[in-house]
């Protein structure tokens, strides 16, 4: 058996190796290291892939959350809400920004940001919702555009572990994660399901002005060399990663289907353990793609089999130990432990097991077989 890794890229790499030694060796010789030609063809190219009118690719998944916060130009004190559990990004940039963070509770079932606790946190200062995608599924975004549209508030879509999903709204139209709101951002670190061989990120928007705004904010605020009309950053993504970008769009797809068939193997093996609860999903899975494959194991169990798999060497994650309300960073008197009964609960059980494209059958039973053995 091969030797299982939480995200396997060398396998993955061997499938566009060629592709992407070309476009590196091109780029060396063409020395066309910032906003080359390959940025630009695989910024149309996600625009195509999304359906999307405007894709700005920036440095990072964190900048582009903040970039897409600075284009919406919200000021010091308005009011974000998001979700308590998710990584810190998307609420260290809310702080950054001197905004201010609203944490509220998740959904029991998708452990994504709970509707109905977004419309008890709606103050006069609230200004934006971020839901974050969580784990590679699309949270409930007809509830999400509906709140957002009856308190005129912006929707800012967290989409850093869910490209390529899609959502089916009740008007039965279908929309890619991350472009249904008044904008997107995303992560190109190396694991996410569309990842480079470095930092790099993207927004969405299909706001023409909101667009140009944010194509100044990325480069320092200009539109024009050395004529700085914005407060900016400085934040690109570069010509190798979006060489390989450009590489692995064309099998994102792939990609996605082979997470989701690696995570129905798993959910088959798990399904009748009393002690495990397998991620919730669709019918047919669409609007998931398995970033990560979290499991809740109850009794109390979850630290004795996460300490029993490192013993056998096998890698697995816990996303995410610590609450976000409860982060030193993040701690405010705001906060009542009773309004977050759900995320208290699942930092307590979830455990993520490996998820990629290269997991094969062997592995699978290897590490379902050993879940199951020591919850026996």
């Amino acid at each position: 058996m091969k030797k299982i890794q939480m995200v396997d890229l060398k396998g993955q790499f061997e499938g566009i190796k060629n592709e992407v030694n070309a476009s590196f060796q091109e780029i060396m010789e063409e020395t066309s290291f910032i906003n080359g030609p390959h940025v630009h063809a695989f910024q149309k190219d996600l625009e195509e892939y999304l359906g999307v009118k405007h894709v700005i690719p920036c440095a990072n998944g964190t900048d582009a959350l903040q970039i897409a916060m600075m284009g919406l130009g919200l000021k010091p004190g308005d009011e974000v809400i998001t979700a308590d559990f998710t990584f810190a990004a998307t609420v260290e940039v809310i702080a950054l920004l001197q905004l201010t963070p609203v944490l509220v509770d998740v959904d029991p079932e998708t452990y994504n940001i709970d509707p109905d606790k977004i419309r008890k946190a709606i103050t006069p200062k609230t200004r934006a919702i971020v839901p974050v995608h969580l784990f590679g599924q699309v949270a409930n975004m007809d509830a999400v555009m509906e709140i957002a549209k009856e308190n005129d508030l912006f929707v800012i879509e967290d989409n850093a572990q869910a490209i390529g999903a899609n959502y089916h709204t009740r008007e039965a139209k279908t929309f890619k994660a991350g472009t249904m709101g008044d904008v997107g951002a995303t992560s190109f670190f190396p694991s996410k399901n569309l990842g480079c061989y470095g930092d790099g990120g993207a927004i969405f928007t299909n706001n023409d002005e909101l667009a140009h705004t944010i194509r100044g904010i990325v480069n320092h605020g200009m539109y024009e060399r050395y004529h700085h009309d914005v407060v900016g950053v400085n934040s690109r993504l570069d010509s190798l990663q979006a060489a390989v970008l450009k590489a692995k769009l064309p099998k994102l797809d792939i990609y996605n289907e082979a997470r989701k068939a690696a995570a129905f193997k798993y959910t088959e093996a798990f399904r009748a353990h009393e002690q495990i609860v397998t991620p919730y999903r669709e019918d047919d899975c669409d609007t998931h793609v398995f970033h990560q494959y979290t499991l809740r194991i109850l009794d109390g169990k979850r630290d004795a089999l996460a300490k029993h798999l490192q013993e056998k060497g096998l890698p697995f994650g816990i996303y995410y130990p610590i609450p976000l309300h409860k982060q030193k960073a993040y701690a405010d008197e705001r906060y009542n432990e009773a309004d977050f009964p759900v995320t208290n609960r699942l930092v307590q059980e979830v455990i993520s097991l490996p998820m990629h494209t290269e997991l094969d059958d062997e592995q699978i039973d290897y590490l379902t077989s050993t879940v199951i053995d020591f919850l026996k």
